[in-house]
């Protein structure tokens, strides 16, 4: 308990004085006659009187947070009694889970269209797309967490369990269930490729933690690794299409060509789908008005795909129902694959309204848009009228047949409206699990490697099992690693920049003892047990190697928990 007491002196010209660790002092004495202030951990709560906690919630710096609309830590301890803790707690615990569903929801349906609209417009290739703009998006919820985990250095224990954690449980849990579900060949060049940066970040990322800090250069140097494997897939993957050009001049027309192995195109799966859309259309066409067109666009229901699907399915969509309707009435999604690239004139200058509304009032827990020009005129009232200006212009200037020649800037509204929608849940994300921190004396770093983790990550997991099930092994395996490499380099790197930009000075890491150690020596270890198995296989990937990951990361969460509650710990000199 003497331990986690922390005493920070402000006495000016004073040297290092006060009274010892051993005997602390209550956070309620008085400070009038010493310029001194006290900084208490927040977990100690649990260690008061009843009649206490309240007070010392509201009053101790290390239990307020700097982000989000709600205090989580408040709500436990003054709003609830305490004989109705664990009613707060399954609470809390549901309001997490529906967190990490609009999580899901805005970076499949909203987020992930913008960006690949936006590759489109500018004329990416599928490779540099696939390594930047998709990988952002697959990518998100990891990266707007850590951005927000980093922005606190109580919290930065829970960056790097969460992006570790995630590290671990893909490349250990989804690679293993992918070997087992559908045995395949493993891409060589791009496997050993993704692996070695994957090992370079993860070294990268323990030598901070080694050294305690992060400095504007180290940032740097994490952002400008991942240019430079940007670079090196664009190179070898025209090196590889040079080399099949320049082979296929000297074999036979009728050698068939083979598939790359640096990129798996996927197929469409359309043979078992059935149109519904042609048992509904008119025989006659007719025109519908602006005001329908508003309503069907905001209707997140197809009552086509509703009455055939199952029990299961309904329930999970009537869930979803209220935050698809607050997403597209506030976020413009534009669809290169539809005939009308989702033009939808009403609801598009709604957009221009709506959408800057929602930025302004999400910037700084909505700091930005609440403040007052010279004190009579909001912010947010600003908006809300050159919005409306610009809408109504649009509005006229536009119809609802024709596409117009600015449509593709609706894409860019739309990601930065999806990336602040992600990067305002992901804010409450963080701050749910610091409080179930505190009332159950875990560290951030375990959250991050558990709860933050799992979530952030399910949505990947599934979708990387099912490409294995539907005959796409290889692809899954390849997005195992490609997609964390950008969550590691990306994540730690701009969390740390944004950090350092704010603050001007290097950011303080404080590993959570032995376990952050654990943490990244398994990442390591299940890192360099692929790298020598798979070849040793000859990249032939069975459900042997399948089981022997998934025990691996079973052994991984038991000593992470008996290290959490110090079953497991090092011996005191």
């Amino acid at each position: 308990m003497a331990g986690r007491w922390l005493m920070v002196e402000k006495v000016f010209g004073a040297g290092p004085g006060g009274p010892p660790a051993e005997a602390p002092i209550s956070p309620l004495l008085p400070t009038a006659d010493v310029n001194k202030t006290l900084k208490v951990d927040c977990r100690d709560v649990c260690g008061l009187n009843i009649s206490d906690r309240c007070d010392f919630i509201r009053t101790n710096p290390d239990c307020r947070n700097d982000g989000g609309y709600l205090d989580y830590l408040e709500g436990i301890f003054c709003f609830f009694p305490p004989n109705l803790l664990p009613l707060a707690i399954t609470l809390y615990a549901l309001w997490l889970l529906y967190l990490f569903l609009i999580l899901g929801v805005t970076a499949e349906k909203f987020f992930c269209p913008n960006l690949s609209a936006i590759s489109t417009t500018l004329k990416l290739s599928h490779n540099v797309a696939g390594v930047t703009f998709l990988a952002f998006g697959n990518g998100a919820p990891d990266i707007f967490s850590a951005l927000v985990a980093f922005s606190d250095p109580r919290t930065a224990g829970l960056a790097f369990g969460a992006l570790f954690g995630a590290g671990v449980l893909v490349t250990t849990v989804v690679a293993g269930g992918i070997a087992i579900l559908r045995p395949f060949t493993a891409a060589s060049r791009p496997f050993l490729r993704d692996i070695t940066f994957y090992m370079v970040a993860v070294f990268l990322t323990f030598t901070a933690l080694y050294f305690g800090r992060v400095t504007l250069a180290w940032a740097l140097g994490y952002l400008g690794l991942y240019v430079f494997y940007v670079i090196t897939v664009v190179l070898c993957t025209w090196i590889y299409r040079w080399q099949q050009r320049k082979s296929l001049v000297y074999s036979s027309p009728n050698t068939p060509e083979l598939l790359s192995d640096s990129e798996d195109e996927r197929v469409s799966s359309n043979t078992n789908s059935y149109d519904y859309g042609d048992e509904y259309r008119p025989l006659v066409p007719y025109q519908e008005t602006t005001a329908q067109i508003l309503a069907r666009a905001l209707n997140p229901l197809d009552y086509r795909k509703w009455r055939n699907k199952s029990a299961y399915w309904k329930a999970f969509k009537v869930f979803k129902l209220p935050v698809e309707f607050i997403l597209l009435l506030t976020v413009s999604v534009v669809d290169p694959d539809k005939d009308d690239r989702n033009w939808k004139r009403p609801l598009n200058c709604l957009h221009l309204v709506t959408s800057p509304l929602f930025c302004v009032l999400t910037l700084q827990s909505g700091v930005y848009g609440l403040y007052e020009i010279g004190n009579l005129f909001p912010v947010w009232a600003v908006v809300v009228i050159a919005g409306t200006a610009l809408a109504t212009v649009t509005f006229f200037a536009t119809s609802n047949n024709e596409i117009p020649r600015l449509h593709w800037l609706f894409a860019f509204l739309g990601f930065l409206t999806s990336a602040l929608w992600i990067n305002t849940v992901a804010t409450e994300v963080v701050n749910i699990l610091r409080s179930l921190g505190v009332v159950f004396r875990l560290s951030n770093t375990v959250l991050g490697l558990t709860l933050l983790a799992w979530g952030n990550s399910i949505g990947d997991a599934f979708s990387d099992l099912t490409l294995a099930r539907q005959g796409y092994p290889r692809m899954a395996f390849s997005a195992c690693f490609g997609g964390i490499i950008f969550n590691i380099l990306v994540g730690v790197g701009l969390g740390c920049l944004l950090q350092i930009s704010r603050s001007h000075m290097e950011v303080k890491l404080e590993p959570d003892g032995l376990l952050v150690w654990v943490l990244a020596g398994t990442l390591g270890l299940s890192l360099v047990f692929s790298l020598v198995t798979v070849p040793a296989q000859c990249f032939q990937l069975n459900k042997a190697y399948g089981v022997c990951l998934l025990i691996f990361y079973l052994n991984f969460l038991v000593v992470a928990l008996l290290t959490e509650f110090g079953v497991i710990h090092l011996k005191s000199v």
